[in-house]
């Protein structure tokens, strides 16, 4: 069982508490074109008390869509992928991009480890080219159908999961 702060508390004693059991897991995101989708990703992230979202681009997203998560997390807006690529060479992050058509390695037999920065690409383009020469390993999400990808809130939540299966399922599920 996840840790909830009680109900009723300051917003920021809320967002403190959760800045304090966060895990060392940044999700990027190549902003979307259906203004819905980011939000959706943020809600979805904030599920897995990322330390960090990472919205790439200048498209607008709809708050709405977060269903109020936005407010707790630590939201970062870069305008390009130039410039998420230099911080995250700075900060010497590893980038598991997450691009079907440019796959090195499936996602059961992908490193994806304890201090990553997931990345998503958007609907339209996927990941971008920058992106895709930044990253410590680019991986694809089984599919058997004939479909050609998976929506990119469900791809987000998808890789989010098995992370989580890998390295918070005790502490996020309260087992021993």
């Amino acid at each position: 069982m996840a840790y909830v702060p009680p109900i009723g508390l300051p917003l920021e004693t809320i967002r403190a508490e959760l800045n304090r059991i966060r895990f060392p897991l940044r999700i990027a995101v190549r902003r979307s074109k259906n203004a819905f989708n980011i939000g959706a990703i943020i809600r979805t992230a904030h599920s897995f008390l990322v330390k960090e979202i990472w919205l790439i681009g200048c498209e607008p997203w709809y708050e709405r869509a977060a269903m109020g998560m936005h407010r707790y997390e630590n939201i970062r807006e870069i305008e390009s992928e130039e410039a998420f690529v230099e911080v995250a060479r700075k900060a010497q992050w590893h980038l598991s991009v997450f691009e079907k058509d440019h796959a090195q390695v499936g996602l059961w037999d992908a490193a994806l480890p304890y201090e990553t920065c997931i990345v998503i690409g958007n609907e339209d383009e996927g990941v971008g080219p920058v992106l895709l020469e930044a990253a410590s390993e680019i991986i694809a999400i089984p599919m058997y159908g004939i479909n050609h990808s998976y929506p990119m809130t469900v791809a987000a939540g998808i890789a989010l999961a098995e992370w989580a299966r890998r390295h918070a399922k005790k502490a996020m599920c309260g087992l021993p």
